[in-house]
């Protein structure tokens, strides 16, 4: 039997609050991060990742209270990023609940904390988040929120990441994020012929069709505005893509 594809709500936190923009910008508050994981997981989510998107150091000791509250108060599995520059940064996040930890600036900026988050907590434990923006045929690694290029070739940082340890990768078009335009479908194809991992589908979508154009592909979609807005429920969702082929774990 083929593995379940994931439907995984993504919470934005900014200062103790869910957040919303689009292509990274223009954030606006969407709700309480505590009582909008209790409805997902409620609704049948697979897991939930949680970000802090400004990753300041004045909001640090909010943002674990934050993790240590949706963690005490969910069962299925969370992933939490943001702001991760050393294994004790991801202790800290283990330690306040988290199952998984995704590292994206931190990664790039020294790729021996994959290693290192591997090595303690095990290569299921260790996400690997890539935002990647196109380029021509191509798409580039870009950090810190997206404003920073680097140069390096997405496809091949995803491989690096993976032999490096990463058992998992949450990999978002910075193009199609927030856009409701539909998943960068080549990325994630791309992306699949390259490593043998689980690779996470993030940003673009707006309807439900674009999660079955994308978990054909892909081995989880990710979503924040169409689940936070109640564009599209879980429950209904999970029974299209059932009706439609897609192996998803029913509620």
């Amino acid at each position: 039997m083929p593995y379940a594809k994931r439907i995984i709500p993504c919470l934005d936190v900014d200062k103790n609050v869910v957040v919303k923009g689009v292509k990274f910008e223009n954030l606006r508050v969407v709700g309480d991060p505590v009582e909008l994981a209790a409805r997902y997981e409620e609704e049948g989510a697979d897991e939930l990742v949680i970000l802090d998107v400004t990753a300041s150091i004045e909001d640090r000791k909010t943002f674990i209270e934050t993790v240590r509250a949706v963690c005490s108060t969910v069962t299925i599995p969370v992933t939490v990023g943001g702001g991760i520059k050393s294994l004790e940064d991801a202790s800290r996040l283990f330690n306040a609940g988290a199952d998984k930890v995704s590292i994206n600036t931190g990664a790039v900026l020294r790729p021996e904390l994959i290693t290192e988050i591997s090595r303690e907590y095990g290569r299921q434990a260790t996400v690997v988040a890539i935002d990647a923006k196109r380029c021509g045929s191509s798409w580039e690694v870009r950090i810190k929120a997206g404003k920073v290029p680097t140069g390096l070739d997405a496809i091949k940082w995803a491989r690096e990441a993976v032999e490096r340890g990463a058992g998992e990768l949450l990999v978002t078009s910075i193009d199609a994020d927030g856009t409701k335009e539909g998943y960068d479908i080549e990325l994630y194809r791309r992306l699949k012929n390259f490593v043998r991992v689980p690779v996470i589908a993030s940003g673009g979508a707006g309807k439900i069709e674009h999660f079955l154009e994308v978990l054909r592909v892909a081995d989880a979609a990710l979503a924040a505005s169409l689940f936070h807005f109640r564009i599209v429920s879980i429950p209904e969702l999970k029974r299209y893509l059932s009706e439609r082929g897609i192996p998803v774990r029913l509620v």
